[in-house]
């Protein structure tokens, strides 16, 4: 309750956003609310009588197929676990595992994927994949909380963790009790899955096998696909008895690492370096994403459309900048082109009106009255010379089009 933490609580709540639970109160109406009620609710907090509300139930659709549980909560009870997160991940830090990189300061999802390129880089070829099965939703209340009570000795303080934990999850107006989970939504879920999978981590310290976990995504290297399957067989062993988890059977699996992926991403080896690449599952969820947001701006402005598209293709070259092979940026990017000259050619929709454009766009009065004339489609156009003559990929650089294989290769200069 310390007021500097809470007014950086408040800070970083106002700072990220987010939608309203189930009391229906925004993040902008927070400040107006709490200078009215902060007293009270201070004053529970203190006294060990504080109940937090209900998480709002959103269902968020995987890439894969099926929905991730999201437990929105309340923005009050948002900024209370702010508050607890910042005082619970200094004092939880110090013991998390150095093989450990999910929702942590100074790490990130790429030093994760660096470290499993070492590791194979090393000689361990096969890869036992982890997927834990619905684990935010299958978290053992008691197993996390006498964790918990290993640095934590505030009772209050865990009786209102146990709380948070405890919250129903409303989902049509209906609240629904929970025994088990801590769902995503809240700022200490992270945190509490990283206290909780620190006992897998130094599980396999003590057998001396090389890993790498971020949050619920744990990849073991070894050297044969023997010594994987006895792994495999011993971890899932640990994790049921002792932490009361279950592995996915169809998704985890001991194979080659090139024929898994880790965080979006997969591998190769060429000349006896191994080098990483994006998973095709990656590339193909970009494809998708840029395919929807250009069906939807289909009658906008081109110079708009791109607009729009740059904050991704940014943000998907900022993430993917490990990738090594060059040919595969280069054909992504004039894909894209190709799908902008398919939508300004939808866009022209008649004859005449594509003959005028091409011959604005410096094709000769022939060439443009038989390329208007073709009687093909807009994506085979797209494709063909007079179109890729006419629209260059100059043409769309000078529109501010991202390209992402000068952005990764800038990107991986720097780093």
């Amino acid at each position: 309750m310390d007021r500097n933490n809470m007014q950086q609580a408040l800070r970083r709540v106002m700072r990220n956003r987010g939608s309203a639970g189930v009391d229906s109160l925004s993040v902008g109406e927070l400040p107006g609310w709490l200078m009215q009620h902060w007293p009270s609710v201070r004053q529970a907090l203190l006294e060990g009588r504080y109940l937090p509300q209900a998480v709002r139930r959103v269902d968020i659709p995987k890439p894969n197929g099926g929905v991730r549980t999201l437990g929105v909560p309340t923005v009050v009870d948002r900024l209370i676990q702010q508050a607890i997160h910042q005082v619970l991940q200094p004092i939880f830090e110090p013991t998390f595992s150095a093989h450990s990189y999910g929702f942590r300061p100074g790490r990130s999802a790429l030093d994760a994927v660096r470290q499993a390129r070492e590791h194979i880089q090393s000689g361990r070829r096969w890869v036992v994949d982890l997927d834990l099965e619905k684990f935010f939703d299958r978290v053992n209340h008691d197993v996390l909380m006498a964790r918990l009570a290993r640095e934590v000795h505030d009772e209050r303080l865990l009786k209102l963790i146990r709380r948070f934990l405890e919250a129903g999850m409303m989902a049509d107006g209906v609240v629904q009790a929970r025994t088990e989970g801590t769902p995503q939504g809240g700022p200490l879920s992270p945190l509490l899955s990283n206290i909780l999978l620190t006992d897998l981590d130094r599980e396999l310290e003590r057998r001396h096998l090389a890993c790498c976990r971020y949050a619920d995504d744990c990849n073991i290297y070894v050297g044969s696909e023997r010594a994987g399957q006895r792994v495999m067989w011993q971890v899932r062993v640990y994790l049921e008895k002792v932490l009361h988890l279950r592995v996915n059977a169809t998704k985890s699996a001991v194979a080659r690492p090139w024929k898994r992926k880790f965080l979006g991403y997969s591998v190769t080896i060429q000349k006896a370096e191994v080098r990483l690449r994006v998973a095709p599952e990656s590339l193909c969820r970009l494809i998708a994403r840029v395919r929807m947001m250009l069906r939807k701006r289909s009658g906008h402005a081109l110079y708009g459309t791109i607009q729009q598209l740059n904050p991704v293709l940014r943000g998907w070259a900022n993430y993917f900048r490990l990738e090594s092979s060059r040919r595969r940026l280069e054909e992504v990017d004039g894909w894209i082109r190709r799908k902008l000259r398919c939508v300004l050619w939808r866009q022209w929709k008649t004859r005449a009106a594509r003959c005028r454009r091409l011959l604005a766009l410096g094709l000769s009065p022939e060439r443009a009255w038989k390329s208007s004339r073709n009687g093909q489609g807009p994506w085979w156009n797209a494709g063909a010379k007079h179109l890729g003559e006419a629209l260059p990929k100059r043409y769309f650089t000078r529109l501010g089009l991202v390209s992402l294989h000068d952005m990764v290769r800038r990107l991986q200069r720097v780093s």
